[in-house]
């Protein structure tokens, strides 16, 4: 079976091109949530690249997985990212307000700054 964490590097600098699209049209509940998308598919090409396959969504545990050295504010950025998978999507996810309501720039910037870094350590290890 070929590897294909290119493709899914590749993607996950799609997904942060959406994100950023999304924070420009005021959409910061979608940006949020491209950014975690970006994140955890670029950690899922570091890790398809070093030999290993891992499932699932929780960016954090996608960073401790890893078998290769990283910095420590990685897996802090990472449980940042994580907060914005369910809660930028469902009505629910909050106690009252449609998920809109409840993200700004503040969000998004930060979710795309830290998105960012994690797509750029997962795209230098991968060089």
């Amino acid at each position: 079976m070929p590897n294909r964490a290119h493709d899914w590097l590749a993607q996950a600098r799609r997904d942060l091109e959406q994100a950023e699209a999304s924070q420009r049209d005021k959409r910061h509940e979608w940006a949020c949530f491209a950014a975690h998308q970006s994140a955890e598919k670029a950690l899922k090409a570091l890790h398809l690249h070093t030999g290993q396959e891992v499932w699932g969504h929780v960016v954090a545990r996608l960073v401790q997985e890893l078998t290769i050295p990283y910095d420590a504010s990685l897996l802090d950025k990472a449980k940042v990212l994580d907060a914005f998978y369910v809660p930028t999507r469902y009505p629910n996810g909050h106690p009252a307000g449609a998920p809109f309501e409840h993200y700004g720039s503040l969000q998004s910037e930060e979710a795309l700054r830290y998105a960012g870094e994690i797509l750029e350590f997962a795209s230098s290890q991968m060089a």
